[in-house]
């Protein structure tokens, strides 16, 4: 019997970035933006299944289970739960045999929407958890010191004395992101880790 086939954790290539792609022009011609941003949420959800169920996994996954009756259970499970366009696509990926292949796929797609919409983001670290008011403020310097809209998660690390430490993916990382955020970065951590709000709000000039 063949053992189960998880779904591929490769990061994304040369194929997953095709299929990414041609999403996204489907998407930009059914409704722009708001289709793409609820497309992309759709495919996260459907992975985030996967990653919770080993067996909804191996069902999109299987070499075993024929592409004809997983498509009449992939349209049992997710029409009217969708997006006629994303029940589509999965259907696409179905008959190919690429539905093992959806999270780089997913990851490729979500590399091409940031860039799309010139979003990045942004991990936040720091010593103790910040308020909502804080969280703006970041946010806020964040966008104006890289001209881009700027997704903030932020994360408390105790092992942390003070200052702040940022992490965004490594797609999306370029030089002068890079060299931006690192001056950002270090004006920060100088000036220690109390009165948070007050210290971003110095920190560019």
């Amino acid at each position: 019997m063949d053992s189960p086939m998880p779904l591929s954790d490769a990061q994304p290539d040369a194929l997953a970035l095709i299929y990414a792609r041609s999403l996204l022009d489907l998407a930009q011609t059914h409704g722009g933006r708001p289709t793409i941003e609820a497309t992309l949420g759709e495919l996260e959800d459907v992975l985030e299944i996967a990653r919770q169920d080993p067996r909804f996994s191996e069902f999109l996954s299987s070499r075993v289970l024929g592409t004809a009756d997983r498509a009449k259970s992939l349209q049992a499970i997710f029409e009217n739960r969708v997006s006629s366009l994303t029940l589509r696509f999965l259907l696409i990926l179905n008959r190919k045999s690429r539905l093992g292949y959806l999270s780089p796929i997913v990851a490729a797609f979500d590399s091409e929407v940031q860039a799309r919409f010139g979003r990045v983001e942004i991990d936040v670290y720091t010593a103790d958890p910040m308020s909502a008011d804080d969280l703006r403020a970041v946010r806020d310097r964040l966008a104006t010191t890289l001209h881009k809209e700027v997704v903030v998660h932020p994360y408390t690390d105790g092992s942390m004395i003070g200052g702040v430490k940022f992490r965004i993916g490594d797609q999306l990382v370029d030089a002068s992101i890079a060299t931006r955020l690192a001056k950002l970065r270090d004006q920060m951590n100088t000036k220690g880790s109390a009165e948070l709000r007050s210290r971003i709000d110095r920190m560019i000039g």
